[in-house]
């Protein structure tokens, strides 16, 4: 069963000013099947994060059709939740009361609300700092609040937007360990865009490349071990090999990983 479909999606951002008028995607159609994790990969520029908030309602196509749990994108709505690159907390909050926002919103009922708080704060490991604020923990827990917060309201998809990039080396692998040990727990249908050839690996059952702007969908390729891939072993170096080839052939590998 498919829990988003776009078909034939086109974003072009009109003319300001002194400006020209950006095509950013083109004839974009893809289909993302009940807990599968899918990761948009590409060049700066190329339309991965339209085309996120073009899913998470944040903006309208120009044309085509976005579909989400059957029903038609036109808005956000809480069957989309987002993971931000830069966290997104309320930092009056606390870690508690940033994981209950959507829940609140929802108007449901305090004891429940708790109940799925602690839940989700033991998921991520933030059991203990329930109490605590944003700027008391580090990168890593901050955004793994932001993880919480989003499986809290229980979306159909999750979107995440480079969730990891602002995190070091170190934390960023220790962040997607922590992502596919969350996703053994509590199965979730994820979108991701990424700049890193090796994160989209790591986590997804499918990677799809975009062409540079406007941006189009140049290949799907479905990882042959999901979530088990093994660096360095021959089928992980050549699923790199493939992805890093046709992403050479858009001229420029500076910006992708």
């Amino acid at each position: 069963m498919s829990a988003l479909k776009v078909e034939n999606v086109s974003k072009i951002f009109p003319a300001i000013n002194r400006s020209h008028a950006v095509q950013a995607l083109q004839d974009i159609s893809l289909e993302v099947k009940t807990n599968e994790f899918v990761s948009i990969l590409g060049h700066s520029g190329c339309g991965k994060t339209t085309l996120l908030n073009l899913i998470a309602g944040f903006e309208k196509p120009t044309s085509g059709r976005i579909e989400c749990a059957g029903k038609e994108v036109k808005e956000p709505g809480a069957e989309r939740a987002m993971v931000f690159q830069d966290y997104a907390l309320f930092p009056w909050l606390t870690v508690r009361d940033n994981i209950a926002f959507g829940l609140n919103i929802k108007g449901i009922d305090s004891a429940t609300i708790n109940q799925k708080v602690d839940h989700f704060a033991n998921l991520v490991g933030l059991g203990a700092f329930v109490e605590s604020y944003p700027h008391q923990l580090s990168g890593g827990m901050r955004q793994r609040v932001s993880i919480a917060r989003a499986f809290a309201v229980d979306p159909t998809v999750l979107l995440m937007d480079e969730p990891f990039a602002a995190l070091d080396a170190q934390n960023r692998a220790m962040m997607q360990k922590e992502m596919i040990r969350i996703l053994a727990e509590e199965s979730k249908t994820v979108v991701l865009v990424t700049h890193s050839i090796e994160e989209s690996i790591n986590l997804s059952d499918v990677i799809i490349i975009m062409t540079r702007r406007p941006g189009r969908v140049k290949e799907v390729i479905r990882v042959p071990e999901p979530r088990r891939m093994v660096e360095d072993t021959p089928s992980y170096l050549e699923v790199r090999r493939k992805i890093r080839d046709l992403i050479s052939d858009e001229h420029d590998l500076s910006d992708v990983s």
